[in-house]
């Protein structure tokens, strides 16, 4: 595998070319110029409803096989110890997250912002919607009006997408989100451990082939990316949640489907670093990098360009990044 390969989830943040050029001058505004952050919702008393009991203990974190991008840093192979915890069986929903939005009014980053990230061949809206082509990554397009409600743009909804997991919301509003529900992001180690299901060394959460007796376990991308997709899970984005059965600890689409926030900063060379006993990643962002850890994958994941929907692998984006494949589940303490 190459030295490294661009992640497969977008932000519209990282860089603007205009190759798609805007039908309408209004629609120049910089998508990069940022905005004022909210303040979270107050916090909620610790809940347990929903959530699945794990009981912690040892395993192997990190790359079994030699198959990750070195600067995602998924080596070394190093011990952790976890004390036990909560996680959610799948990730937020639209339906959970839309009754988050009507409690607390929150404003996701993408609404704020007025544009997110969409895939090419998801945009169905007019073309003077699209802004821009995202530089390093061209089959993201930067679309105004594209949120949360709105996944592949204005003239798209969630109205029969209720149980697919929410998508275009930034670590902040994942953050937002728990603080009102009284839960909180995964670590990283809490993650990975939950997303193996008790197979320590594991490629995947099911074992180590990838269609077992020629049956898809994940939405990920089938074809010639990012021009073909022969759709043979069912799926060109998103799946509902509870689609493919779950690993040995009840958990739901560990691999694929969306990228999933956790709690932690990201570091390359963390591994290298970690402590044994419940490692909560590095204290502060590394200079001139400030990114937060993702994991899981997305439906945009093929073995020809973005091979991280094995659950060892790792990548991050900046706190206020949203993109059409973008989620997050939630956990708490024991």
């Amino acid at each position: 595998m190459s030295e490294s390969s661009p992640c497969c989830a977008g932000d519209v943040r990282g860089g603007i070319t205009g190759s798609v050029p805007a039908a309408d001058p209004a629609l120049d505004a910089d998508p990069a110029a940022g905005h004022d952050p909210r303040p979270l919702p107050e916090r909620a008393a610790p809940q347990r409803r929903g959530l699945l009991p794990i009981a912690g203990g040892a395993f192997t974190m990190g790359d079994h096989f030699g198959e990750g991008y070195p600067a995602d840093g998924e080596l070394p192979l190093h011990p952790v110890e976890l004390s036990p915890y909560l996680i959610a069986p799948t990730p937020v929903t639209n339906a959970q997250f839309a009754t988050f939005v009507k409690a607390s009014g929150w404003v996701t980053d993408a609404e704020d912002l007025g544009v997110s990230a969409v895939f090419h061949l998801a945009y169905a809206g007019q073309r003077r919607h699209v802004l821009h082509q995202v530089a390093s990554t061209p089959w993201w397009l930067a679309v105004r009006g594209a949120d949360w409600r709105h996944p592949e743009g204005p003239d798209s909804d969630v109205a029969t997408r209720q149980n697919h997991p929410v998508v275009h919301v930034s670590w902040r509003d994942a953050q937002a989100y728990c603080a009102w529900s009284g839960t909180v992001l995964p670590t990283e180690a809490q993650w990975e451990h939950a997303a193996r299901g008790g197979l320590d060394g594991a490629r995947y959460p099911w074992g180590d082939e990838l269609t077992p007796r020629g049956r898809w376990r994940t939405n990920i991308w089938q074809g010639t990316f990012p021009t073909t997709n022969t759709l043979d899970d069912g799926h060109l984005t998103t799946a509902p949640v509870k689609t493919y059965a779950p690993n040995g600890h009840g958990l739901h689409q560990t691999s694929g489907n969306v990228w999933e926030w956790c709690a932690d900063w990201f570091s390359p060379t963390w591994y290298a670093e970690s402590p044994r006993r419940d490692p909560t990643g590095p204290d502060a962002p590394r200079e001139g990098a400030e990114l937060r850890v993702m994991r899981g994958g997305s439906y945009l994941c093929h073995a020809s360009y973005c091979h991280r929907y094995r659950v060892a692998a790792r990548s991050s984006n900046g706190p206020d990044a949203a993109a059409a494949n973008i989620g997050f589940r939630v956990a708490n303490p024991l």
